[in-house]
Order: C-alpha cells, then sequence, then structure tokens
C-alpha cells in the first residue's frame, strides 16, 4: 500500500483501487480553489496509472462536501486574480476529468453532499451513500444558478421535472430519498459503508479494465447518439475485445471452471 498527500486530499492505493479523500474536515470538505486543482492533477494520474482500476472519491471527517467555499478569496481556480468565468470554466475541467476518467468511480458519500460537492459525487459513475448522509442543490439558497456539471447529469438521472424541484427548492433530502429518486445506486448503515463500497471496488478491480472502460464509454455516451450510432459503437468496441489477451483469459477460465485474471492488456 502506497499513500500520499496534498495540502486538501489524500491518496491511498490499494490491490488496483485508488481513494481520494477530500481533506478539509474543519470546513465540512467544503472546496477552495487549491483542493480543485489538486483533484484535478489526481484525477489525471489516475487516469494515466495503468496499475489504478477503481477510483473511490470521499470526504473526511464525517461529510463528503458541502460544496465550494465561497469564503476562499481565490475562487475555484485558486487565483484570486481570474475572473469568473475563467474560474467556473476550471471547475468544469475538474468535473469533466471526473466524468472522463477511464476507469470505473465510486462516490462514497457520508453526511452532506451539496452544491459543487454534490455535483462532485454525480459525476462518478456509482454512489453509495450512509444513512447519515444528506444532499442538496442547494445553489438557489445562495442565489446561484447550479454548477459542476449538474445541469446535464442530474436530469439524466431523475428527470427534468424532478431536477428542477431539486434545484428549484434547494431542499435537503435524506439518504433514503435520494435513493427513491435514483440519486444514490445504494444506502447502507454507516457502521458498514466502508465494507460495501470497497467490496463493490475490490470487485470492479478485479474485473477486465479495457471491457469497462469501454463499458463506461459506451453508457456515457449513449444518450447522446442515435440508436444506429450506439449500435455501431458497441460492434466497433467488441471487436476490439475480442482481440485482447483478457477476454481470451475469461474464455480459458470459464472452460477451466475458475476465476479469471484480468491484466488490462
Amino acid at each position: 500500500m502506497s499513500v500520499g498527500s496534498t495540502e486538501t486530499i489524500l491518496l491511498d492505493r490499494r490491490d488496483g483501487v485508488v481513494t481520494v479523500t477530500l481533506n478539509r474536515p474543519e470546513r465540512k470538505n467544503a472546496a477552495n480553489g487549491q483542493m480543485w486543482q489538486e483533484l484535478l492533477e489526481a484525477f489525471a494520474e489516475v487516469a494515466h496509472e495503468r496499475r489504478d482500476r477503481v477510483l473511490v472519491v470521499t470526504g473526511a471527517g464525517g461529510a463528503f462536501c458541502s460544496g465550494a467555499d465561497i469564503a476562499d478569496p481565490s475562487g475555484v481556480s485558486g487565483d484570486p486574480a481570474d475572473p469568473h468565468l475563467v474560474r467556473m470554466r476550471f471547475l468544469g475541467e475538474v468535473m469533466l476529468a471526473l466524468h472522463e476518467l477511464p476507469k470505473p468511480t465510486i462516490a462514497k458519500i457520508g453526511g452532506i453532499a451539496a452544491g459543487a460537492g454534490l455535483s462532485l459525487a454525480l459525476q462518478c459513475d456509482l454512489t453509495v451513500a450512509s444513512h447519515s448522509a444528506r444532499f442538496s442543490e442547494i445553489f438557489s439558497r445562495r442565489g446561484l444558478s447550479v454548477d459542476g456539471g449538474s445541469s446535464w447529469s442530474l436530469p439524466r438521472l431523475v428527470g427534468l421535472h424532478r431536477a428542477k424541484e431539486l434545484a428549484y427548492f434547494a431542499d435537503i433530502l435524506s439518504a433514503e430519498e435520494a435513493a427513491d429518486i435514483g440519486l444514490v445506486n445504494r444506502v447502507v448503515p454507516d457502521a458498514e459503508l466502508d465494507t460495501f463500497v470497497y467490496n463493490w471496488a475490490d470487485r470492479l478491480a478485479a474485473g477486465p479494465p479495457l471491457a469497462l472502460s469501454m463499458t463506461k464509454r459506451l453508457l456515457n455516451n449513449g444518450s447522446l447518439v442515435t440508436m444506429a450510432q450506439a449500435l455501431e459503437d458497441e460492434a466497433t468496441s467488441q471487436t476490439v475485445n475480442f482481440f485482447t489477451a483478457d477476454t481470451a483469459e475469461a474464455m480459458r477460465a470459464f472452460a477451466e471452471k475458475r476465476e479469471p485474471r484480468f491484466e488490462g492488456r
């Protein structure tokens, strides 16, 4: 196991599973400019490190992320001289890097996930919440419109009318309410959150990296293309899979009645 950290995030690697922990617990992990920059660097590193197979994003100190730190004078980009549009575009870079990261990602949510913090969670492929987790599109309470990709991701998860309800009223949802509308995949007891999430992460880390990466891309793009294009994309991806060592290993393992050992090639 190797553990690395910066001033605002902790980075832990274990058996192909990387955990990025937002680490400003005194601010409920509100993200300042430095944190956004360090998250972008961490996502890029995980995307390119072949040994990293799964990313878990979580928060320290009983919160996921309470949103952007509006008290931070450096804003989103970390540079107090940046105009607001540049800052917001930088936030978009961070969210897009997580959304497009070519490996499975899981948000492990305990405590509050609000505003840009909720946007961050929604860019993950899977979301698991503890019973004590709370969720809010808090923006309108601060006189703001949604950001961090919520205008794109929220309607796709819960439907347009429900997304407008969440964004207009900025109510705080319980974990169970979030699960009922499709905002999170699973809700588990607080004491079981780690066990559940890392069971999923370990299963994904043992899976076929290339096939999972292609599956993620296909599903992310599926609603953006015609069915004809989706079928063509599936055909192209599956043709690539047929010639990988991992597919050959899966076929051998099936014939030998054992679990396959995937190497990502």
